[in-house]
């Protein structure tokens, strides 16, 4: 495969998105340990003990959602900026930058045709999780439940596809594409093995 350059506008789309998916990640992460709810309620409850006031474990949780809203607004906030980061990745192809890869030409090695198909994998679950997304904060109250369900679930892509991509980047960097990572960073072919 050939060492390609890395346009400016292509860059930018590539580290925005990236640190979006990671900051979601981040906040997902916290939201299922040290923020959980159960776990804060616990953490106040103890803290009550001390003192001569008390709550019930309902009226815990209320507050210990209170608590963690703050970090979540900015999950929900994170997501509208990777939404429009995405609807822009889907129309810059119109405009003859950053156009999508076909993974049905024969004419490609497997190996390129497995990355075209990695990222095109990628794209739809990211749509899926942006649907969802979006759903669970303006569509049908009656939907919300299953839209969350399926938000949960198609998150479970990511983790699988930042372990593909770095392995494929670190792969390729040590053997055939010297310096891909100095062009993702700084556009420039940076190699001095």
């Amino acid at each position: 495969m050939e060492n390609r350059s890395y346009s400016g506008i292509y860059r930018i789309m590539h580290w925005a998105i990236a640190f979006c998916m990671i900051f979601l990640l981040i906040t997902i992460f916290l939201r299922l340990t040290w923020m959980n709810k159960d776990h804060v309620a616990d953490i106040i409850q103890s803290y009550l003990s001390t003192t001569d006031n008390s709550l019930s474990r309902e009226e815990l949780i209320v507050l210990a959602k209170q608590i963690r809203k703050p970090m979540w607004n900015w999950h929900i906030y994170t997501g509208y900026v990777l939404t429009g980061l995405f609807l822009l990745r889907l129309t810059l192809p119109f405009f003859g930058v950053m156009r999508f890869s076909n993974p049905f030409n024969n004419q490609l090695s497997l190996k390129v045709r497995f990355q075209y198909w990695v990222y095109l994998i990628f794209y739809f679950c990211l749509a899926i999780s942006l649907v969802t997304g979006l759903t669970i904060e303006f569509g049908p109250k009656d939907m919300k439940n299953l839209m969350e369900e399926i938000h949960v679930l198609s998150i479970y892509y990511l983790i699988p596809f930042i372990i593909i991509h770095l392995a494929g980047v670190l792969y390729a960097e040590f053997t055939s594409q010297r310096g891909i990572i100095s062009r993702i960073i700084s556009g420039k072919n940076i190699t001095k093995y």
